[in-house]
């Protein structure tokens, strides 16, 4: 996996880079930043780095150890992510044998922990010990999307690697660049917390539908309520698009976000920039204050669909408070 498949995180690889060229690799990172902001996908990069037979500071990717890892079978490499809701003790027990057995080879181990913030305070503890001892060839990596929630001691044994939030912007380009239409790749990149949640957008079949219900009951069903009702009966509901429910919600967000920003003079951060002509037209028919009470009345939608109200209700009220005004 090259560095550049993952944008906006130029100064994290480089660091990684620079240490891996130079020999001085720490026993133990921290990768610290927001969901979605690449943490894993470097992390796979790093290990495929340190075990390449013929790069210093990269991934050749055709290498007998590049292959291993891109198939998740290098017996070097280590995953542990969160049993249930958490990283339990018996996990990092588990880790510590299995080292102890393979000490003895001589080769280099690296071990990734996914969601660290979420080990118990003994499994915490226990990795602690094991940090404080550090085994030749061995490298810790540790992804959090919030590293100030891991114990003190246990981030003073790493060196902690930020990895900062990427612009909606970078997604929709990257998206893009991978082939993603640009409509989607625009809905894409805000709707998600980052490149990854992009991506898998772009790759939901229902993404392009459901941006289309959206546009049409923007269109249709804010004047009239018999419509919008209509809609989201017949094409959210029945159509087997309920569990999207809160991606609806999103995109109606900002469709009400564009509205505020055509008023502002800021067309060009339009995200339906294809229906610019129609935002245009439509945008001071109303005072900028309704179109922050619509933004308002979306996140209340949001908020009243995780406390389990039925999908269709929550569209159908934020309808109603639409067409109200």
């Amino acid at each position: 996996m090259p560095p550049q498949d993952i944008p906006g995180q130029e100064r994290a690889i480089g660091i990684l880079r620079s240490a891996m060229r130079s020999g001085r690799l720490s026993h133990a990172y921290l990768f610290s930043g927001p969901a979605g902001t690449g943490k894993r996908r470097a992390a796979e990069w790093f290990a495929q780095a340190l075990f390449c037979e013929t790069m210093v500071d990269d991934a050749c990717g055709q290498c007998l150890e590049c292959r291993k890892i891109a198939h998740g079978n290098h017996p070097g490499l280590h995953f542990i992510e969160p049993d249930g809701t958490s990283v339990k003790i018996d996990q990092i027990r588990e880790l510590q044998r299995d080292f102890a057995v393979r000490a003895d080879t001589g080769k280099p181990h690296v071990y990734i922990i996914s969601h660290a913030e979420r080990m118990t305070a003994e499994a915490a503890n226990s990795l602690l010990k094991f940090l404080e001892e550090p085994s030749s060839g061995t490298i810790a990596v540790l992804l959090s999307d919030n590293g100030g929630a891991l114990l003190p001691t246990l981030q003073s044994r790493c060196q902690r690697i930020a990895f900062l939030p990427v612009s909606p912007e970078t997604v929709r380009e990257t998206l893009i660049r991978e082939g993603a239409a640009p409509e989607l790749a625009a809905a894409a990149a805000h709707v998600a917390g980052g490149l990854h949640g992009a991506r898998n957008y772009i790759q939901l079949p229902a993404f392009a539908e459901i941006r289309n219900i959206v546009v049409q009951l923007m269109k249709e069903g804010a004047g009239r309520a018999g419509a919008a009702s209509l809609l989201i009966q017949q094409r959210i509901v029945k159509g087997g698009l309920a569990e999207h429910a809160e991606t609806v919600l999103d995109l109606c967000l900002l469709w009400f976000k564009d509205m505020v920003n055509i008023q502002a003079g800021r067309a060009d951060r339009l995200v339906f920039a294809d229906e610019r002509e129609w935002l245009t037209r439509h945008a001071f028919s109303k005072d900028v204050r309704y179109w922050i009470r619509c933004i308002e009345a979306a996140i209340d939608a949001k908020r009243k669909l995780r406390a389990h109200v039925q999908p269709q209700l929550a569209l159908e009220q934020l309808m109603i408070r639409v067409q109200g005004g």
